[in-house]
């Protein structure tokens, strides 16, 4: 039997506001001296992560020595500005692991694409033919490394869509 009661909720969360560490449901930001010159900085991190997200310069107090207190506005804005960095970041990797290229054809166009999956133990891409109404017209796995080119997609659409070598 536990002590707990049946309208407690097990994940209850409770928000943070002091001076130097806010916290909400998804994100914590906390004021941290600067170890790289006499300011300050702030870190948010989103819950669950071991790295924060965004590190930056924090504002300095008026009396120029201790750092200014979080508020809900600041918060607000760090908040907003994590996520943005979060979504370039999935942009980014999502731009380094998914290729395409047109090639026109006598059938017209077609879209070749190279979706890389970078698993640790053993890597590998998929590469895909579609028409342009969207239709499958060949995928074979490749290496991770394969290079796409419009150059490479003519030559395996000419092959039939053969594994390219």
């Amino acid at each position: 039997m536990t002590d707990e009661s049946p309208d407690t909720p097990e994940n209850t969360f409770t928000p943070i506001q002091e001076p130097r560490l806010w916290s909400d449901d998804t994100w914590t930001a906390r004021v941290i001296k600067n170890e790289e010159d006499d300011g300050w900085a702030v870190a948010m991190t989103r819950h669950g992560e071991s790295e924060p997200a965004l590190v930056g310069p924090w504002t300095m107090g008026r009396d120029k020595k201790n750092p200014k207190p979080l508020d809900t506005p600041a918060f607000h804005t760090l908040v907003k500005t994590a996520n943005e960095v979060l979504r370039r970041h999935e942009q980014q990797l999502h731009a380094q692991l998914n290729k395409n290229v047109s090639v026109d054809t006598e059938g017209g166009r077609v879209r070749v694409a190279l979706a890389i999956v970078p698993d640790e133990d053993n890597p590998y891409a998929t590469l895909s033919a579609h028409d342009a109404l969207g239709e499958l017209l060949g995928e074979v796995r490749v290496a991770p490394t394969f290079k796409l080119t419009g150059a490479s997609a003519a030559a395996w659409i000419e092959s039939g869509f053969d594994r390219p070598r």
